[in-house]
């Protein structure tokens, strides 16, 4: 059958390599970027829609939510693939913690936005999240943002075990009716990483240390294995992956269902607010 395979993130490194690896499979690829040039050369080298969105703006991703739900009868696959280290804190347009927007809350609110399409279509969300969750996360639910102490590490880390806890929880509310979610770590991959931020990431991304990393081929791989393949079969729902896309283990918030919960109501209240 054919499938629609919605990617964010698409425009470059893990996100568009995967689009290449998809295209072919006679599946739908619509892929999302922020930059227009970019977002259309993938797009087109690989016979792919395409739309454009800022997650640092949320009403950008109302508007793709719209084009999406205008444009696709269903839609089987969700990757949520854009992200990112940042300095700051930073505000938003909307007011909310620029790392915090773009990692979480900005796909938190497409998913909600499209949930009954995903529902009907019994879709699988995959989140690129990171093992930097369990390495430099250090949640606080009442400032689930990182306003305070903030260091771009953390707000890394905090943004990508909010990955994982919205995969968890999308799972605990959503499974029964037949949607699917995992999350997962695409390894240390050579891409433009961090190239926003003062972060010792972005030493790092540049060092020599460079040449250890992964190819965005090879990260795309693993996110379009994780794609194509089947809930309960190829990939447990509801979990975190590491780069072998095997269950690991996070940040201890990451595996506890109230923090799950909590998190869950208190992106709602935001976007509510």
């Amino acid at each position: 059958m054919t499938e629609t395979i919605v990617i964010t993130g698409a425009s470059d490194g893990v996100g568009a390599a995967a689009a290449r690896q998809l295209a072919g499979d006679g599946h739908r690829l619509v892929l999302v970027g922020r930059s227009p040039e970019k977002t259309r050369a993938v797009a087109e080298s690989v016979g792919a829609e395409h739309h454009l969105a800022d997650f640092t703006r949320l009403d950008d991703v109302r508007s793709l939510a719209e084009a999406l739900r205008r444009d696709c009868g269903r839609i089987d696959v969700l990757a949520h693939n854009a992200g990112g280290v940042f300095s700051g804190p930073s505000a938003t347009p909307d007011g909310f913690e620029k790392t915090f927007q773009v990692n979480h809350l900005a796909p938190f609110l497409l998913t909600r936005r499209l949930q009954d399409r995903l529902l009907d279509s019994r879709a699988r969300v995959v989140a690129t999240s990171s093992i930097g969750a369990r390495v430099f996360s250090r949640l606080d639910l009442d400032d689930i943002q990182t306003w305070e102490r903030f260091t771009a590490n953390r707000a890394y880390g905090n943004a990508k075990l909010a990955n994982i806890l919205f995969v968890r929880e999308l799972h605990d509310r959503f499974h029964a009716e037949g949607l699917s979610a995992v999350a997962f770590h695409p390894g240390f991959v050579a891409t433009n990483f961090a190239s926003d931020t003062s972060s010792w990431f972005r030493l790092a991304y540049r060092s020599a240390l460079r040449r250890m990393f992964s190819t965005p081929e090879e990260g795309g791989r693993r996110l379009a294995r994780l794609i194509t393949g089947t809930p309960g079969r190829t990939w447990s729902s509801g979990e975190y992956c590491g780069s072998d896309l095997q269950i690991a283990r996070t940040a201890v918030a990451g595996h506890d269902p109230e923090v799950a919960r909590r998190h869950w109501e208190l992106s709602e209240q935001l976007l509510a607010g």
